[in-house]
């Protein structure tokens, strides 16, 4: 797990080094244990490491091999690493490490650009052939390692984050008015190649690019599970359902402990993450460490202490409890919002921030569970979709989870912002009437994994745990066990309040109490109610002269909802202002104008 960067001309120019590690700076707090450059000629590269396996230098980046004529920087985790290292090796290769790295550079040699079909695990990669030129960039298939990239005329660079690809300097800042939309409308959710600013994109997931010596490129997405029924599943009932799910389940958890150091666990108590820490100690692992935090609030509910405490004496892990104050939210926020790959909405972005910082004193690798809702249909919009006529789907999709409809826009933004045409629904309409989905939920949840899971829940938690140094990995985010949800009858998901296929697993491995409860999130009372210094903040940074000089969104708006502030919610239950504020403290946080 680490930060990747690099530069690659086109007009005969040097890569500029510099503008690297200027880059590879602003990547540090991704990787603490190591940093290195590469150059030869028209490319250079950059990484910063977070060591999980082989802690020798063997393992360190960039990884040149000048016998295959290959260089090589990596963010993220091959979790068949091993095996594939045994397969390469029946092929005459010779290995001089035990790193995941280095396996996917022999594993580029043995099978060009299909060897992304070979790896197992999270992962943005950049592979340079040098006797060609040629720059082949991908990312794993679930998009939960991001890749940012910036195209001027006779270069292209890349980096892990948006505001490192800032840092290096002339990319065209200027606010992208359809990705606007998007954040402001569908919970700032950026549907890829798209970035809040117009000089700079991410790679899709499931994607391979390869960009040619003169700058052309193409690209090839490698992987598209269908929501559809399978003739290899006809007569599977609940429990059959319930146990392949339960196996496929055990193996994602099971892939994700491979690392040389140990691996500790985020347990919030809820039925996802209790169900990761079940597996695990199903599968004999002692001494796990497992993490939660909750929030000082008089007179509301700040944590979920008493599930994630009975999940711990259940399980018998070593746990540990973060307790933060208001204060603490307050003098986090700025870090929080500084470290986000993108601006994002969720009130618990700061708690995985938080979170983060204390885990990273103890453990360096955490399994989370992220990504059940999306895949296992555990929203509560997505059995009322269940029956929803196809014709009426996006518009029943939009009303249940877009935050704002295009009137409500034109509203907000100032006219220079307006778009004729409401992109956020023709996206939403687009992707529900492609094919390879059955019915209206499995094009519902196939829009949720594709889009929505990526550039918030994978997003956030990547922006967060990378912040401190921490790998996180999801391993509901498996792509076997995606595959199998996506054939599941989505009637089985959908059961049970949601996620119903999981909660019969999860009988089979908790007590029944801490399964059927009511569904939690993390309860982050100063940002989700906007009150006190919170609500200071927030009123601080939309009325400051930057934000006015800006005049991105109107005054008579904003306005009364700082003079009542709680009173307008979006379906989703996110304070009108909280987007606004969150946007407005980025785009300054990184000197965007």
């Amino acid at each position: 797990m680490c930060g990747v960067c690099g530069e690659v001309t086109f007009d005969g120019s040097p890569a500029d080094l510099q503008a690297v590690e200027r880059m590879s700076k602003v990547l540090a707090p991704r990787g603490p244990d190591g940093s290195g450059t590469w150059v030869d000629g028209r490319v250079a590269l950059g990484h910063r490491r977070l060591a999980i396996v082989d802690l020798s230098e063997a393992g360190a980046q960039p990884m040149v091999d000048d016998e295959l004529g290959l260089a090589v920087v990596l963010n993220g985790m091959v979790y068949n690493y091993r095996d594939l290292r045994e397969e390469l090796r029946g092929h005459g290769y010779r290995f001089t490490s035990t790193s995941d790295t280095e396996v996917v550079l022999v594993a580029y040699h043995r099978w060009g650009t299909a060897f992304v079909d070979h790896l197992v695990g999270m992962f943005a990669v950049v592979v340079v052939e040098r006797g060609t030129g040629r720059v082949v960039l991908a990312r794993d298939r679930l998009g939960i390692k991001p890749l940012y990239l910036s195209r001027t005329p006779g270069r292209l660079r890349f980096a892990s984050s948006l505001p490192a690809l800032l840092e290096a300097g002339d990319v065209d800042s200027t606010l992208d008015p359809v990705a606007l939309h998007h954040y402001l409308s569908w919970r700032a959710v950026g549907p890829a190649p798209r970035t809040l600013v117009r000089g700079a994109e991410k790679l899709p997931p499931a994607t391979v690019r390869v960009v040619e010596p003169d700058g052309t490129q193409r690209d090839h997405r490698y992987w598209a599970p269908r929501h559809e029924r399978r003739p290899e599943h006809a007569g599977w009932s609940g429990e059959d359902w319930a146990d392949a799910v339960q196996d496929a389940l055990r193996t994602a958890v099971r892939r994700r402990t491979v690392a040389d150091v140990p691996v500790g666990v985020l347990l919030s108590g809820g039925l996802d993450s209790s169900l990761v820490v079940a597996l695990l100690a199903e599968a004999g692992q002692t001494g796990l460490a497992s993490f939660s935090i909750g929030f000082e609030a008089p007179g509301r509910d700040g944590d979920e202490f008493r599930w994630s405490d009975a999940v711990a004496r259940h399980v018998g892990t070593e746990h540990h409890r973060v307790v933060a104050s208001v204060d603490d939210v307050v003098a986090a926020l700025p870090h929080t919002v500084a470290a986000m790959s993108e601006p994002m909405v969720s009130h618990d972005t700061v708690a995985f921030d938080l979170l983060a910082q204390e885990v990273s004193r103890h453990v360096r690798v955490v399994q989370s569970g992220q990504g059940a809702d999306e895949v296992f249909a555990g929203y509560h919009w997505h059995a009322p979709l269940l029956d929803v006529p196809r014709a009426d789907l996006a518009r029943a999709y939009a009303a249940r989870y877009l935050e704002r409809d295009h009137a409500d826009m034109a509203r907000l933004l100032h006219p220079a912002w307006h778009l004729d045409e409401d992109p956020s629904r023709a996206v939403v309409a687009e992707h529900l009437a492609r094919p390879g989905a059955q019915t209206s939920l499995d094009a519902v949840l196939r829009l949720d994994t594709e889009v929505m899971l990526v550039d918030d829940p994978v997003m956030r938690l990547d922006s967060m745990a990378m912040a401190s140094g921490l790998e996180a990995r999801v391993p509901f985010l498996d792509q076997d066990l995606v595959e199998l949800a996506a054939a599941c009858p989505p009637e089985l998901l959908a059961a049970q309040g949601g996620k119903g296929v999981l909660k019969t697993v999860a009988r089979r491995l908790l007590p029944p109490h801490l399964v059927d409860r009511p569904k939690g999130y993390f309860p982050v009372p100063a940002v989700t109610h906007l009150e006190g210094p919170v609500l200071d903040l927030v009123r601080d940074v939309l009325t400051s002269p930057t934000a006015r000089e800006r005049g991105l969104v109107r005054p008579e708006y904003v306005a009364p909802l700082l003079a009542r502030p709680g009173e307008e919610r979006g379906p989703t239950g996110v304070d009108r202002l909280w987007p606004l504020a969150v946007l407005e403290m980025w785009l300054q946080a990184h000197g965007v104008r």
